[in-house]
């Protein structure tokens, strides 16, 4: 198979994945959200060790703890992805997978306004546009809901986050969550002998069952975040561009088809709004990606020539 098209698979495995995470959180009830994270925590770390061990791959750790920046960097990266996983799970948790799924949605725009705001990067003319439609999408969605859809901007807004810091880090997926997982190891530790001794926790309590689904949670962070790995490094960034809407449409179709969530007209507005404003973001995107191609192809023609 060339490796294209196995990079091409590994990213659909990896957003399938992560927009069917909304049929996975309601089996761990009568597990609570704050439960359900530190249980996610821990057993993530476990499964990353066993990637690495299985890899033989440790050399990275003593170079990167000569480098205080990066631990710092992927510090506070674990402390945004602890807000946005924990956010995550509730608003699966309580009946808001819609709203969840409209934060991912959002999340490519919330990127290019990170991207202007923080980086000083310039907008194309159809960006501006695409990030004007997002705009309009969530005051309408705050018209429908009665407030601002605080779930989806939360999820959007920390999933940014935590891009940005990814990105200066500059470390690779299993790598980077070890040192994560490390840094939340500790409070997510406490607060599960916190809930034992109060008599509160649900890990072994509710069968075998229930004790192993906790335990995967570890499993299904890790896995998809492995084959994303290795789809990034296989394809073109335009490619995952596309592929990474395959995670909020499947968890908007858990809402809608699973979860019987209501969708009443205004909603369903908003988010064709959201639709529209990815449409044209992904067609500039995909236009300007093949006229740097071309540029490249002319400037290489013309070196050759002369």
């Amino acid at each position: 198979m060339p490796d294209t098209r196995r990079g091409v698979l590994f990213g659909i495995a990896a957003y399938s994945m992560w927009g069917l995470f909304p049929l996975y959180w309601p089996l761990l009830k009568p597990a609570g959200a704050v439960e359900i994270l530190a249980h996610r925590m821990a057993w993530s770390l476990v499964a990353v060790v066993v990637v690495l061990a299985v890899r033989r791959h440790w050399a990275w750790f003593r170079g990167l703890l000569a480098q205080p920046r990066k631990l710092g960097l992927l510090a506070l990266a674990a402390l945004i992805i602890t807000v946005n996983w924990g956010v995550y799970i509730y608003a699966v948790n309580s009946n808001h997978v819609v709203e969840g799924a409209l934060g991912y949605f959002i999340n490519p725009l919330v990127n290019v306004v990170f991207g202007v705001v923080l980086l000083r990067e310039r907008l194309r003319p159809l960006q501006w546009t695409a990030v004007g439609f997002g705009t309009l999408a969530v005051l309408v969605l705050a018209f429908d809901y009665g407030r601002l859809p605080w779930i989806a901007l939360v999820l959007a807004l920390s999933f940014g986050l935590y891009g940005l810091v990814k990105k200066q880090a500059n470390v690779g997926a299993a790598e980077s969550l070890t040192v994560e997982t490390l840094v939340l190891l500790g409070p997510a530790l406490a607060y599960l002998v916190y809930l034992e001794k109060a008599g509160q926790a649900t890990f072994g309590h509710q069968g075998a069952g229930h004790a192993l689904l906790l335990a995967g949670a570890g499993v299904i962070t890790a896995v998809p975040l492995l084959f994303f790995t290795a789809s990034a490094i296989r394809v073109p960034l335009s490619t995952i561009g596309l592929l990474q809407y395959i995670a909020p449409m499947l968890q908007f179709l858990c809402g809608v088809l699973v979860a019987k969530e209501t969708m009443p007209s205004s909603r369903w507005i908003g988010f064709s709004i959201v639709w529209l404003a990815l449409a044209i973001f992904t067609y500039d995107s995909i236009r300007t990606a093949r006229l740097a191609r071309i540029r490249k192809s002319a400037r290489t023609l013309d070196h050759v020539v002369t």
